[in-house]
């Protein structure tokens, strides 16, 4: 946010996550060792506050701001589905708080910011990771366990040893150099995160344990398996039976890795209309979809500059062919069988 690293020293609290303890009367403080790591990285120099309410008067103006930004901006709660959209939402707060004066002062928080910006050290030229490494064993249930909670990895990596980075909001797993998952970090201790698209292999084999699974439970409230599945399913259940059915429904989420999933609902609605209750149909469906938005987009742009029109759908596509250097077809040849005309009988 800053661009740049703070070349005095920097006041911090005595934050749990910098400060491993406070020894006695001394006051001098072992450090954690990621804050140490974190430190040496940007060259920062630490001040820490008094701790307690001794320190309380050194801070006085970052808890007055920091209650004032609460106050307007997180009171009362915003409603938000993800960790992530109130991450953005803080962002543009504070984007739109550097026009703000505080109190009678002559210039802008911007002002003063751009004012400061060039007496900030440059960044290095390596981005310092904040997350925190495991490496653990995938268990019989595709799941990893981290700091008390279970994630799902995909059910080909059971009894495989893979790399977690932890961060603050969410975690990715790692085979070798292949993401392989990512997951919302759960803040509770003793929870399970499961992403349903993890199982589907191992759901095809067995499309029985699909009813009663948790991880079709978490999609439903993520909304990832919306109505429009559950009646594609009930039909698709009606019309081959509970154990063909369901395996229909499972080879139509393996499309969503190929296709996006807001298209992939479209097509499911198309084929359920029709009363097509197989995977072969809803890919046919989606297909279209994808191309007739992908058209509407293409005729939604505005024209270039200088009167150049708008390149259809077809068109980009026939571009990418080779060029065609055969001759124009012509009919020439068939004028000699004009020469070969039979004359006409006479009237007997």
């Amino acid at each position: 946010m800053l661009g740049g690293v703070p070349t005095s020293k920097v006041r911090y609290d005595n934050l749990r996550a910098a400060v491993a303890q406070v020894l006695g009367f001394s006051g001098q403080r072992v450090e954690a060792e990621r804050w140490t790591a974190f430190r040496s990285h940007y060259g920062l120099q630490a001040l820490y506050c008094q701790p307690g309410i001794r320190g309380a008067h050194e801070k006085g103006g970052v808890e007055g701001q920091i209650g004032w930004f609460r106050r307007n901006h997180l009171v009362p709660v915003p409603e938000v589905d993800t960790l992530a959209e109130l991450n953005l939402m803080i962002e543009r707060w504070d984007e739109a708080d550097d026009a703000r004066r505080i109190r009678s002062r002559p210039r802008t928080i911007g002002e003063y910011f751009a004012a400061e910006q060039p007496l900030l050290a440059p960044l290095p030229d390596e981005p310092f990771e904040t997350g925190r490494l495991f490496t653990l064993r995938v268990d019989r249930y595709s799941q990893i366990s981290v700091r008390t909670n279970r994630y799902s990895v995909p059910v080909r990596l059971i009894g495989r040893t893979v790399r977690a980075m932890l961060h603050a909001s969410e975690l990715v797993v790692h085979d070798g150099r292949e993401e392989v998952a990512r997951h919302e970090r759960l803040i509770a201790k003793g929870g399970c995160r499961l992403d349903l698209d993890h199982y589907l292999e191992a759901l095809v084999r067995k499309p029985g344990a699909l009813p009663g699974a948790t991880a079709l439970d978490q999609a439903r409230s993520a909304g990832r398996f919306t109505p429009v599945h559950d009646a594609w399913w009930a039909a698709a259940v009606k019309a081959h039976g509970e154990r063909d059915g369901t395996r229909a429904l499972i080879e139509v989420l393996l499309l969503g890795r190929h296709l996006p999933h807001e298209h992939l609902v479209t097509g499911l609605a198309a084929a359920l209309k029709t009363g097509a209750l197989t995977a072969d149909a809803v890919a046919l469906e989606a297909r279209k979809a994808v191309e007739e938005d992908g058209q509407a987009q293409e005729e939604s742009v505005p024209p270039m500059a200088g009167g150049s029109n708008v390149t259809s759908l077809a068109s980009r596509r026939l571009a990418h062919l080779p060029p065609d250097k055969r001759p124009l077809p012509s009919v020439a040849h068939y004028d000699q069988l004009l020469r070969l005309r039979r004359p006409d009988r006479p009237n007997t």
